[in-house]
């Protein structure tokens, strides 16, 4: 007495369902969280212009735009005052990027500023930091613990302020 194939395939049939409809499969990549997303975007570039020229430029590895905010991952952006801005992270809204994590501005008078956080208002031009921060221009070292920046008149103001700054002797 045998089994016969038909029951042996109806049997393998049914064992084939009952496993696929218990496995639950779980998306496992990791990064910015996807739900209700109206917007995503990979390696992007935007140019932002007017009628007279070009107003900035950002490359942006990941965006995703959720319920009407923008987050952005691995951030390049630049102006005419601005050469390089760079952060791991951002928030756009209203036309302020919220910057996170290796923040690096380096701008046309030849500073580099380096950060945590900082807040950049695109309207304004102005650069806003909190937290600690370091400004360095060939051996001239700034550090501080925060600091506002006016990218257009270049002037800076900043707080609890140390410094070693070499001038020319005339």
């Amino acid at each position: 007495m045998g089994i016969r194939l038909e029951w042996l395939v109806i049997l393998l049939i049914i064992v084939t369902i009952g496993t696929t409809t218990m496995v639950k499969l779980i998306n496992t990549e990791k990064g910015l969280e996807t739900k209700n997303k109206e917007l995503e975007f990979h390696k992007t570039i935007f140019i932002e212009v007017d009628t007279n020229k070009m107003q900035s430029k950002s490359f942006v590895q990941v965006g995703i735009r959720q319920e009407g905010v923008l987050r952005l991952e691995h951030i390049k952006y630049s102006t005419d005052n601005i050469i390089l801005l760079v952060a791991d992270k951002a928030i756009y809204q209203q036309n302020i990027l919220f910057l996170e994590g290796n923040i690096q501005l380096d701008e046309i008078q030849g500073y580099r500023y380096s950060t945590e956080h900082a807040k950049y208002n695109q309207k304004s031009e102005i650069l806003t930091i909190p937290s600690a921060f370091i400004a360095l221009k060939g051996k001239n070292i700034i550090r501080g613990s925060s600091l506002h920046y006016d990218t257009v008149k270049k002037e800076m103001n900043a707080t609890n302020v140390d410094a070693i700054i070499y001038t020319t002797e005339k």
